[in-house]
């Protein structure tokens, strides 16, 4: 059975990049080392790994990568630390139209 991990990686810019992989230390080799020039990463070296969890199953592991991508950096941070409950705020529905704001 394979595993598959969703990383964030910290750029020397300060921006995340985030993805996934089904060999962690090779795929951050790789980043690290710059062997493709087209990458994000490339002129963003040295990196960090900040964060990596594992699945079992790709789908869901494709799923949380596309889902990561779409956050803020804010949104980003609270994961990295662990912090869930700000999580939890930073994903709560706030636009005026939302069931909770309604009178």
């Amino acid at each position: 059975m394979y595993s598959y991990f969703v990383y964030i990686l910290k750029c020397s810019d300060n921006s995340f990049y985030t993805g996934i992989t089904n060999d962690l230390e090779k795929r951050f080799t790789e980043h690290q080392s710059g062997i493709k020039k087209d990458n994000y990463t490339f002129k963003r070296r040295p990196l960090t790994l900040e964060f990596c969890q594992e699945f079992n199953d790709v789908l869901q592991a494709i799923y949380f990568e596309k889902k990561i991508k779409g956050w803020t950096r804010v949104k980003k941070e609270a994961l990295i630390k662990g912090d869930f409950n700000m999580l939890q705020i930073l994903s709560e529905c706030r636009n005026a139209t939302h069931c909770k704001y309604k009178n």
